[in-house]
């Protein structure tokens, strides 16, 4: 069964960890995931980021495109991506028919106390001026399918997760693998 989770929350909020336990959980299950993450993607996308407004527009669409082309060949994806415009979160929803938006809220002390790439560092220091919810605005999703913190084990809050999809129809229920996926188009490049 194909679909598309896309995390969300300001840098630092704890998407890739939570993506991470998402992602474990469902390998239990017989369900292997694509992993969309943002960091991997601009590399490949756009080598040298400007974070300008059209760039990081054009960024997003192409992250969209791309988790919806998966699901179209029958891949569920997981999308981690800050995506700060309400915007490039309601165009996957658009593209993607079997679509949930997921908010990692984590507050802004506790972000930029992990600041794990010196982001709001910088930021602070006027190295970053496009930085989403810090120097630019992040646009919190108005009804996202889930809230999860990012500061709760990421296991609990995968397992949530988890529950969401299965809710939705998108997983099988109970430790069915026949929602397994075929083998990643990734693998063995």
């Amino acid at each position: 069964m194909a679909w598309a989770l896309w995390l969300t929350g300001p840098p630092a909020s704890g998407k890739t960890t939570v993506a991470g336990a998402v992602e474990r959980l469902l390998v239990q299950e017989g369900t292997r995931p694509v992993i969309l993450e943002s960091d991997v993607l601009r590399r490949i996308l756009t080598p040298e980021p400007t974070y300008e407004p059209e760039e990081r527009d054009r960024f997003y669409r192409a992250v969209a495109d791309l988790a919806a082309a998966l699901v179209q060949q029958g891949f569920p994806v997981i999308v981690d991506a800050t995506a700060p415009r309400r915007a490039h979160r309601d165009r996957a929803r658009a593209v993607i028919p079997r679509f949930a938006e997921v908010l990692v809220a984590t507050p802004a002390t506790i972000r930029v106390a992990r600041d794990p790439k010196g982001l709001y560092r910088r930021a602070r220091g006027g190295q970053a001026p496009h930085l989403p919810g810090a120097t630019e605005a992040y646009e919190e999703p108005l009804s996202p399918d889930l809230v999860v913190s990012g500061t709760a084990p990421a296991e609990l809050e995968g397992a949530r997760i988890v529950q969401l999809l299965r809710a939705r129809g998108f997983l099988p229920r109970g430790n069915d693998a026949s929602g397994s996926r075929p083998e990643s188009p990734f693998e063995g490049c």
